[in-house]
């Protein structure tokens, strides 16, 4: 079975979650968003204090406070970066990015070495997450579902009660509310939703109570 901690990194507030199989410790962080030192070494110690293996970064998109931590586990723990090809462009703009919000703290693009395509499965132990491609956040926005255990972090596609903003580089409004409409709004009720930014909802909730999908 697949455990999930949350950590809430950066001065965006973004959620980086850290999911390990609780039999094998193989373990996988979704959108690293570690910013500062402090939050760099809470990743750390969770990894040792649980005796983890890290074996991949992944990105649900590649704006700049879900990329903060990238390198830093590339570096130290040797592990490669999976994300969606259509983001390669806002990996190597990353400086850019950040510029834009005066923030001086990325130097380098980011590459993204396994490409991650709609319909895609990801192992860890036991347990299979599987990729959902949901463009309109940014080109090549995804989500990572598990079945089994009833979720699904989606990144910044959909929040509680809204959706990711459509106004920074390669978003599109249209394109995001199909993509939530036809990859998500497709799966079990019951299903928990973990977004990018804020607490968790459900699909259900989401279908019945979300102005823009409704």
């Amino acid at each position: 079975m697949l455990q999930i901690t949350r950590f809430v990194f950066n001065p965006f507030q973004e959620n980086t979650y850290l999911l390990y199989d609780d039999v094998s410790l193989d373990a996988i962080v979704v959108d690293a968003g570690m910013y500062y030192k402090e939050e760099s070494e809470a990743i750390d110690k969770f990894i040792a204090d649980n005796r983890l293996h890290l074996v991949m970064a992944v990105s649900t998109h590649m704006h700049l406070d879900h990329c903060f931590g990238v390198e830093y586990l590339k570096e130290k723990y040797n592990v490669k970066l999976a994300a969606n090809s259509a983001d390669k462009e806002l990996g190597y703009a990353l400086p850019m990015q950040c510029r834009r919000f005066g923030i001086n703290s990325i130097e380098c693009g980011l590459s993204i070495d396994r490409a991650l395509c709609n319909g895609d499965e990801i192992k860890l132990g036991g347990s299979t997450l599987k990729v959902i491609h949901l463009p309109g956040h940014s080109p090549g926005g995804i989500a990572l579902y598990c079945a089994e255990q009833k979720f699904v972090i989606v990144g910044d596609s959909l929040f509680k009660g809204s959706i990711g903003r459509t106004d920074l580089d390669g978003g599109d409004h249209a394109a995001l509310i199909s993509s939530i409409k036809s990859g998500l709004m497709s799966l079990p009720d019951d299903t928990t939703v973990l977004s990018g930014h804020g607490e968790p909802t459900t699909i259900g909730f989401e279908r019945r109570n979300n102005p823009y999908i409704r």
